[in-house]
C-alpha cells in the first residue's frame, strides 16, 4: 500500500472526521476545531502506523484469514495514536515508535478476536465477527498469532524495560478478563469490581501505550510516569463511553447490538448505579441476564432504558467519564506545552463526546 493509500484509507482519520461532526451538531466548535488541528498534527505518522498493521503476512491460513478481517475492518486506532502522540512529546516518530503503534493495536486486535469466542459474539465494528466466519478456534489461534507477532516488534526495538512493561500489561489483562469471567451474571456486582476490571481490562493497554511512546520519544521517567497516568484515566474514560452507549448509543453507530453487555451478563456502571438507586430494578435485569438467545424481551428492555434514565444512572456514567478525562488532562500539568500536549487534551476530551 502506498503512502498516499494508507491516508486515504487511514481509520483514525474517519474517526476523527466523525467526532468533529458530533461536536459541530453539538455547537462545541472549539473543540471541533481542535480535533482538526490533531488530524492534520498525526495524519502521516498514523499513515505509516496504517501501513504497518496491514503488512502482516498474508496466506490461506485461517489464522491470517481471521486475522486480517478484523484487521481490516475500520477500528479507531485510538490507541497508536496514544503512542504517535506520547513520542511527540519527545523526538518524534522514529522506527521504535512505529513498531511500538503497531503492537499496541495488534495486542489489542488479539484481545478482540478472544473476547469473541468467550462472549460467544457474533458482530465486530458492525460486521460479522471472524469467529462467525473462519469459527472459534481459528479466531483464538489468529489472537494468539497477533500477540506474538506484537512481542516480537517490541523485542526488536531492543529497549527491554518497554517488554517488560508489556508483559506486565497483558498479565493484567487477562486477570481482569478473569474477574469479569467470575462474575458474568451476578446481579450483585459492586461497582470496586467493576471499576478493577475496566482498569485491567481497557486502561491497562492505554497506559503502555503512552509509556511506550514516551519511552521511545527518549522523555524522561517524571514525564512517562505522568503520561501513563494520563492513559489510565483515558482509558477508564473511553470505557465508561463504551458502556454508556451500550444502552444509549445507535446500534448502527456503535457497531454491536444495544444491550449487548447485559446479554453477556455484564454488569457495567449504568445497571450497577441504577442498582444502587433502585433495588426493584433487580426482576428486570435478572430478566434480561436470563433470557434465551434470540428472545425478545421488548417490555423488560424498555423498563430498563426508563430506569437508567429516571434515576440519574446513565447521566453518572456519563459524569464519571468526564471526571476521568479531566484527570487525564491534568496529568499532563507538568508538561511542557506543546502541539502534541495541546493534541493530547483534545484527544481526552473528544473522548467523552463520541457516539461509537
Amino acid at each position: 500500500m502506498s503512502l498516499i493509500a494508507a491516508v486515504r484509507t487511514d481509520a483514525s482519520s474517519d474517526v476523527l472526521t466523525s467526532l468533529q461532526a458530533v461536536c459541530d451538531s453539538q455547537g462545541l466548535d472549539d473543540l471541533s476545531a481542535h480535533l482538526a488541528d490533531l488530524a492534520e498534527l498525526v495524519k502521516w505518522d498514523m499513515a505509516s502506523l496504517e501501513q504497518g498493521i496491514q503488512s502482516l503476512p498474508v496466506g490461506e491460513s485461517v489464522v491470517h484469514k481471521s486475522a486480517h478481517h478484523l484487521l481490516e475492518i475500520a477500528g479507531k486506532r485510538l490507541r497508536p495514536m496514544c503512542v504517535v502522540l506520547a513520542s511527540r512529546l519527545g523526538q518524534g516518530l522514529d522506527e521504535k515508535t512505529r513498531e511500538f503503534g503497531v503492537a499496541v493495536e495488534l495486542v489489542h486486535c488479539a484481545t478482540l478476536l478472544h473476547d469473541d469466542v468467550v462472549d460467544d459474539g457474533d458482530k465486530r465494528r458492525g460486521v460479522p465477527a471472524a469467529r462467525t466466519l473462519y469459527g472459534n478456534a481459528a479466531s483464538i489461534f489468529a489472537g494468539d498469532w497477533l500477540l506474538v507477532d506484537a512481542l516480537r516488534r517490541v523485542r526488536a526495538a531492543e529497549m527491554p524495560e518497554v517488554l517488560v512493561r508489556l508483559l506486565d500489561i497483558i498479565d493484567e489483562m487477562i486477570f481482569a478478563e478473569a474477574i469479569q469471567l467470575e462474575n458474568r451474571g451476578k446481579i450483585d456486582a459492586r461497582m470496586r469490581t467493576y471499576m478493577r476490571v475496566v482498569e485491567g481490562k481497557t486502561a491497562a493497554l492505554f497506559r503502555w501505550a503512552m509509556y511506550a511512546g514516551a519511552k521511545a520519544g527518549g522523555l524522561d521517567p517524571e514525564a512517562c510516569k505522568s503520561l501513563e497516568d494520563y492513559g489510565r484515566h483515558l482509558g477508564v474514560a473511553f470505557q465508561l463511553i463504551d458502556d454508556h452507549l451500550d444502552y444509549a448509543g445507535d446500534g448502527s453507530t456503535i457497531g454491536k447490538s444495544p444491550f449487548t453487555d447485559l446479554r453477556e451478563g455484564k454488569m457495567t456502571h449504568p445497571v450497577i448505579v441504577a442498582l444502587e438507586r433502585d433495588p426493584s430494578l433487580r426482576a428486570t435485569v435478572e430478566e434480561l441476564v436470563t433470557a434465551d438467545a434470540g428472545e425478545i424481551q421488548e417490555e423488560a428492555k424498555i423498563r430498563l432504558l426508563n430506569a437508567l434514565d429516571e434515576t440519574g444512572a446513565l447521566a453518572s456514567t456519563r459524569e464519571v467519564a468526564i471526571r476521568e478525562a479531566d484527570a487525564a488532562c491534568r496529568a499532563l500539568s507538568g508538561l511542557p506545552e506543546s502541539r502534541a500536549k495541546e493534541a493530547l487534551f483534545t484527544v481526552a476530551r473528544a473522548t467523552v463526546h463520541r457516539e461509537s
